[in-house]
C-alpha cells in the first residue's frame, strides 16, 4: 500500500540520553502536533535528523529500532556537519536573506558543500524507504534541494513542500550565489506550499526572472510536470489552547502571578532569541510609551520571555546583550520599589505557565522584523476564554493577513507601537469581545487540520491534473515500440517544426541556423527513400530556404502559409489580402518604443513581436498588455492572435499548420505518421493528424499530442533512433 512520508529537519521527538537507556518525550510544538494525524497511522513514517550527535554505531542501532516503532526514521549526521549545514548554511545564510537581513549573511561555499551533502543523506534515507506511488512531504528551509533530489531518484511520487518562513523578494534573493540551484531543488515538488501570498509571489517572481519559467494563475509549466504554489496559513491546534487555558494547573499557576505581579496591567511579549523578532525595537517602543504616557507609568508592567537561542554565535550574543542592557536601562530609569516595568526572563516556561501569562494580560506585543506565520498571537487569541484582551501584531508577520481585527503595526515605527499600547489599554471592553471573537472563529476553523487537510487535498489535486493530462513522458519502452512500428512501415511522413523542437530558441532568431549535427541528422533521415520529411514552421520562406533549402526535404513556412515539395517551387496555399497589416502595425510599434530589447519581424502573411531579450517581468506584462489589445482589434476581421515562447503574432485565420498538414496527407500516401512540435501553432498540427499518428509536444504537457519530451534534445535523440529504421 502507498504511504505518507513526512520529512523535516528534526523529527518530533526529543531524545534524553541517561546511562545506557535513551528516554523519548515528544514535541509540543505546532507542526509536531498537526502532522501527528498523519505520521502516525498505518505504515506512513517521518523522516529527520533525532536532534543528537550519535556516534556510536550500536546507538545508531538502538534509536533506529525504538523510532521506527513509533513510525519515525532517524537521520544521522555527523557533529561537524551539523555545524556546517545547520548552524553554518542554514541559519547563517539562508535565515538572514529569507528575513532581509543581508548584513548577517555568510556566503562560505564550504558551508554550502555541507547543505548539498546533508540534503543528499536526507535524500538516501528518504528513497531506502519510498516507493513509487508514495507521496512525500519535505518541510522547510533546511530541505530546499531534497523535492528534486528525490524526484530524481523516484520520478512517480507525489512531493509536496512548504517553506514555514519567508520567502524574499526576487531583489534580496538574487544575492545569493546559489539561487538557481535552491529554486531547481524547490521545483522538484509537485505543490510547493508558503503561509503568504506575497511568499508566494516572491516565490514566482525569482523562478520566472532567474530560471525563465513563466508561470500562469499559480502554476509553473516544466518538461513533463505542472507544479502548483500556493498559500497555506498554517494553524494552531486551538482546542488544545483553549481547553490547556480551562485547566486547574493553569488557573492555580495564574492565581500565583497575579498575587506576585499585583494589580498591574500586563503586556506579555514571548519570542526566541533571534534578530528577525525585533525585540530591541519592541523595548524601545515600550521606553517611547512611557515617557508620551507617563500616566500609565506604575501601573503598566511587559512579562518578556525570550527563549535562548544559538547566544554563543556573535550577532545572537550582541542581540542577548543589547536586550539586556535595554531592560536594564528601562528599569533603571523607570522602576519603583513598588513597581517592575519589564519582568524580564532568559528561559523557556511550561505550557500551563505560558497558558496563565496569556490569561492574564491585557494586551499581546507581538512585533517581529519578518516572521513566516508566528504562532504566538494565535496562541494568545485562543487562550482568550473571556474574550477580552488586545492583540498588537507586525504587519511584517504572516499571520497579520489573517488577523486583521489585531492592531497592525510596523514594527521600525516606535511612536505607532507606543501608540498602539496606549490604544490597546485604552480599547473599551465592548470592542476587545468583539475583535477577539472574530479572530478566535478565525482560528477555529483555519486550524493546524485544517492546514493540514489543505495541503494534502491539493498535493492530491494536482497530481491528479497530471494523471489526467492526454501526454505521456516518451519513456524507453515506448521510444521501443514506435521504433519498431516505424521500421515496419513502408511510407513515413514526418512533420517536424523547427524552433522548440530541432533546435533551442536563440535571443536573437537568426542565431539559431542549423548546426551540422542537425543538417546531417534530417539528411540522413529525408535520405531514406521510404521517409517523407517535411520541416512545418512559423519562420519565413526565405530563412528556411536558406537554411534547408539544399536538403531533399519538403517546406512548410509562416505556419503553413507557403508550401514547398522537395525539389519543387514555393507556392501559397490560398491567395490572401494582406492590407490588414497596416492597422496592426502601428498598434504593436508604441510596444517596441516601450520595451527595450523587444522587435517586429514582418513575413508575408503576418506580424511578430518578439521579446525574447526584454528584461524578465516586463517582457510578460507588455505581451498581456498587446496580446490584449491585438485580440480586441481583430475581432471580425479574420485574425487569429498566437502567443508563443516569447513572441506574439498576428496572422489571417484561414492559415494554419493543421491545414497545411493536412494537404500533405491527403496528396501523398503513407503508412506511418509522425508530428513533433513544441507551441501552441503546433496544436493545430496534432490535431489534423489520423488516430494512429504517433504525435510528440515538446515543453509544455498541456497538449493535444499523444507523448511528451523536455527539450529540443530529446526529440534529436530520438530522430538518431528513427535514423537506422
Amino acid at each position: 500500500m502507498s504511504k505518507t512520508i513526512i520529512v523535516s529537519n528534526r523529527l518530533p521527538v526529543k531524545i534524553i540520553h541517561e546511562g545506557n537507556s535513551f528516554y523519548y518525550v515528544p514535541s509540543e510544538g505546532g507542526l509536531a502536533t498537526g502532522l501527528s494525524s498523519i505520521y502516525k497511522e498505518g505504515n506512513n513514517l517521518w523522516v529527520g535528523w533525532p536532534g543528537q550527535n550519535i556516534k556510536k554505531e550500536a546507538e545508531k542501532l538502538q534509536i533506529t529500532s525504538d523510532l521506527k516503532k513509533e513510525n519515525m526514521i532517524p537521520v544521522f549526521l555527523s557533529k561537524k556537519l551539523i555545524e556546517n549545514f545547520y548552524e553554518g548554511f542554514s541559519n547563517d545564510t539562508i535565515w538572514p536573506i529569507f528575513h532581509y537581513f543581508l548584513q548577517f549573511a555568510n556566503f562560505d561555499k564550504n558551508l554550502w558543500d555541507a547543505y548539498v551533502e546533508a540534503n543528499k543523506i536526507f535524500c538516501a534515507a528518504v528513497i531506502d524507504v519510498a516507493e513509487d506511488g508514495d507521496t512525500i512531504w519535505i518541510h522547510d528551509y533546511q530541505l530546499l534541494l531534497l523535492p528534486q533530489m528525490v524526484r530524481k531518484k523516484l520520478p512517480n511520487v507525489a512531493i509536496g513542500f512548504f517553506q514555514h518562513i519567508p520567502f524574499p523578494s526576487y531583489e534580496v534573493f538574487r544575492m545569493m550565489p546559489w539561487r538557481k540551484k535552491i529554486l531547481r531543488g524547490m521545483l522538484g515538488a509537485d505543490l510547493i506550499g508558503f503561509h503568504t501570498y506575497d511568499d508566494m509571489r516572491h516565490f514566482l517572481s525569482s523562478v520566472s526572472r532567474l530560471v525563465g519559467i513563466p508561470n500562469s494563475r499559480g502554476r509553473i509549466e516544466t518538461g513533463s510536470r505542472i507544479i502548483e504554489v500556493d498559500s497555506f496559513p498554517m494553524g494552531i491546534d486551538y482546542n488544545k489552547y483553549s481547553i490547556t487555558a480551562a485547566s486547574p494547573k493553569t488557573i492555580d499557576q495564574e492565581i500565583k502571578y497575579r498575587a506576585a505581579l499585583g494589580n498591574q496591567k500586563l503586556i506579555i511579549s514571548i519570542d526566541r532569541l533571534d534578530y528577525s523578532k525585533g525585540l530591541p525595537k519592541r523595548l524601545e517602543a515600550f521606553e517611547t510609551f512611557l515617557n508620551k504616557y507617563p500616566e500609565f507609568q506604575e501601573k503598566v508592567s511587559i512579562i518578556m520571555i525570550v527563549v535562548p537561542s544559538r547566544d554563543n554565535v556573535g550577532q545572537y550574543k550582541d542581540l542577548k546583550e543589547e536586550v539586556d542592557l535595554l531592560v536594564g536601562r528601562i528599569n533603571g530609569n523607570f522602576g519603583k520599589l513598588t513597581w517592575t516595568p519589564i519582568h524580564y526572563f532568559y528561559r523557556s516556561f511550561a505550557i500551563e505557565s505560558l497558558s496563565a501569562f496569556y490569561r492574564m494580560a491585557h494586551v499581546a506585543l507581538v512585533t517581529p522584523m519578518r516572521d513566516g506565520m508566528n504562532l504566538v498571537c494565535k496562541e494568545f487569541i485562543a487562550s482568550k476564554l473571556d474574550k477580552t484582551g488586545v492583540l498588537i501584531l507586525s504587519e511584517m508577520a504572516g499571520a497579520s493577513k489573517e488577523l486583521s481585527d489585531a492592531i497592525l503595526v510596523n514594527p521600525n515605527n516606535n511612536d505607532q507601537m507606543a501608540d498602539a499600547i496606549y490604544q490597546a489599554l485604552t480599547m473599551p471592553e465592548e470592542e476587545q469581545v468583539l475583535k477577539i471573537s472574530i479572530m478566535q472563529e478565525t482560528l477555529k476553523k483555519y486550524s493546524i487540520d485544517h492546514w493540514v487537510n489543505m495541503f494534502m487535498y491539493r498535493l492530491g489535486h494536482i497530481i491528479d491534473v497530471q494523471k489526467s493530462m492526454a501526454t505521456k513522458i516518451l519513456d524507453e519502452q515506448t521510444i521501443k515500440t514506435i521504433s519498431e512500428d516505424f521500421g515496419k512501415a513502408g511510407k513515413r511522413m514526418m512533420f517536424l517544426d523547427y524552433d522548440g523542437t530541432l533546435i533551442g530558441f536563440q535571443p536573437d532568431p537568426q542565431m539559431a541556423k542549423p548546426d551540422n549535427v542537425l543538417l546531417n541528422l534530417i539528411k540522413k533521415l529525408s535520405t531514406n527513400t521510404k521517409n517523407r520529411v517535411v520541416i512545418i514552421s512559423g519562420r519565413d520562406k526565405e530563412t528556411l530556404d536558406a537554411w534547408l533549402g539544399n536538403l531533399p526535404i519538403d517546406i512548410i513556412a509562416e505556419h503553413g502559409f507557403w508550401l514547398k515539395e522537395k525539389d519543387g517551387q514555393w507556392k501559397p496555399i490560398t491567395k490572401l489580402k494582406s492590407n490588414w497589416k497596416n492597422d496592426i502595425r502601428p498598434v504593436i510599434e508604441p510596444y517596441v518604443n516601450r520595451t527595450p530589447g523587444s522587435f517586429i519581424e514582418e513575413k508575408d502573411h503576418s506580424l511578430v513581436w518578439h521579446f525574447r531579450k526584454v528584461e524578465t517581468g516586463l517582457g510578460e506584462l507588455r505581451s498581456r498588455e498587446l496580446t490584449s489589445h491585438l485580440k480586441y482589434l481583430s475581432t471580425g476581421k479574420n485574425l487569429q492572435v498566437l502567443e508563443g515562447d516569447m513572441v506574439v503574432e498576428v496572422k489571417n485565420a484561414d492559415v494554419n499548420k493543421g491545414r497545411a498538414a493536412q494537404k500533405w496527407l491527403n496528396t501523398f500516401e503513407n503508412d506511418f505518421a509522425l508530428a513533433i512540435g513544441d507551441d501552441w501553432t503546433d496544436e493545430d498540427t496534432f490535431k489534423s493528424m489520423p488516430d494512429d499518428a504517433i504525435t510528440i509536444k515538446v515543453g509544455n504537457t498541456s497538449s493535444a499530442a499523444k507523448y511528451n519530451v523536455p527539450t529540443h534534445k530529446e526529440v534529436r535523440g530520438f530522430l538518431k533512433i528513427l535514423v537506422d529504421k
